[in-house]
């Protein structure tokens, strides 16, 4: 198998880090979420893919009882002592820098739980081709890599969602970012030319077929590159009003709410908090429609379903900004089927599902319609429903 560029960034960075040749390189892809943004943490429905754009990890055991980590992204290596682990995670992560809180991370939530003798150390290098910031979650890609890597050399034996639980955990505890479990399980369980429906609530995951392939469809991403973090204010603050909408509404996560419920919770709630609950209410049954039209009518007719989804985001969750909600404006006007933002919101991409022939002028109308609007120019890329995470070497 011929290995990727950043594959082979990973396998250089190990080299110079820590010498030799590593035992392995696994890896795992960044995602697109089609539909169902922001109800993944409030235990409802959501249906991402995995995409062409990996993060490698090239790892081997050293005789060391520590866990060190290199990436082609920062100049530092970092490393901490296996034993003290769960010293520095969570009460004392800031001790650790932010980009490497996510594979030791990793590596915490895995040992988190196991009684007996500690793995033996292990040297990591990583490198990526995700875009950061972009809303394609590169952090889960970093951490079902490395999760895959350790799974492996210290012989756990852990299932997918599994390994997908450890990287939550590593991202809410270990970095502080109050994620749900979507991205993860995008990145472990993704097929080609498929999505993954989640249920959050009883982690039961299916494959759905896409059909975008046979349709000549494709996913054009329209990266804005304002970056977001979700570490900070703005997520935080849609799912705390969530839990308080919840709260108020006497169930234990918005996914117990029914499209029925929406004119009781008009009357008990504030205007802000309803327009947040009334985004997850309607977000989820848009999750379940688009899953029963690509079941029933194929890849052409969810396009009224992703713009539904991203006015809902833009006018109730506000988590919009005027450069996404130019991209799929102007990327509609010039041929898409449908397009709406992904992501956390707040910043990163806005997808277009576009008929191949027309995905050069889509990327030209969006391209001059920010120039035209004195945005920074978008970087614009297709990517393609691919497989989760994998040793590559």
């Amino acid at each position: 198998m011929t290995l990727a560029r950043a594959a082979r960034d990973a396998r250089g960075l190990f080299a110079a880090t820590a010498g030799g040749e590593p035992e392995g390189v696994w890896s795992a892809p960044g995602r697109v979420n089609l539909i169902g943004e922001h109800t993944d943490y409030n235990d409802g429905f959501v249906l991402p893919f995995a995409i062409d754009r990996r993060t490698y990890a090239a790892a081997t055991r050293s005789g060391q009882r520590r866990i060190r980590v290199a990436s082609t992204l920062e100049a530092e290596t970092v490393e901490v002592r296996i034993d003290e682990l769960d010293l520095v995670f969570p009460d004392r992560r800031e001790a650790v820098p932010e980009w490497a809180r996510y594979p030791l991370g990793v590596a915490w939530a895995l040992l988190a739980d196991r009684d007996g003798d500690l793995p033996p150390g292990v040297d990591l290098a990583i490198a990526s081709d995700v875009p950061v910031g972009a809303g394609l979650s590169s952090s889960a890609a970093i951490e079902c890599a490395v999760a895959a890597a350790l799974d492996d050399l210290w012989e756990l034996g852990l299932d997918r969602v599994a390994l997908a639980r450890s990287g939550r955990l590593a991202e809410n505890e270990a970095v502080g970012a109050p994620t749900g479990i979507m991205d993860q399980v995008a990145a472990m369980l993704g097929r080609t030319d498929a999505a993954v429906f989640l249920d959050c609530r009883s982690l039961d995951a299916e494959v759905v077929d896409l059909g975008f392939r046979d349709e000549g469809l494709e996913v054009l991403v329209i990266d804005t590159e304002v970056s977001h973090a979700h570490a900070t204010g703005g997520y935080r603050e849609r799912r705390t009003a969530c839990e308080h909408g919840a709260a108020i509404m006497g169930v234990t996560a918005l996914r117990d709410l029914a499209m029925d419920d929406l004119p009781r919770a008009a009357a008990l709630l504030d205007d802000v908090t309803f327009r947040r609950v009334r985004h997850v209410v309607t977000e989820n049954r848009r999750v379940l429609d688009t899953v029963e039209t690509l079941r029933s009518h194929g890849p052409g007719a969810i396009g009224d379903l992703l713009l539904a989804s991203h006015a809902s985001m833009r006018d109730d969750f506000e988590i919009s900004i005027p450069e996404l909600d130019n991209a799929v404006e102007i990327a509609v006007a010039a041929g898409a089927i449908g397009a709406r933002m992904t992501g956390g919101g707040f910043g990163g991409a806005a997808i277009a599902l576009v008929p191949h022939e027309l995905t050069e002028r889509v990327t030209d109308a969006v391209t001059d319609a920010f120039a035209a609007s004195g945005f920074s120019a978008p970087r614009c890329f297709t990517v393609v429903p691919s497989d989760g995470a994998r040793r590559d070497r």
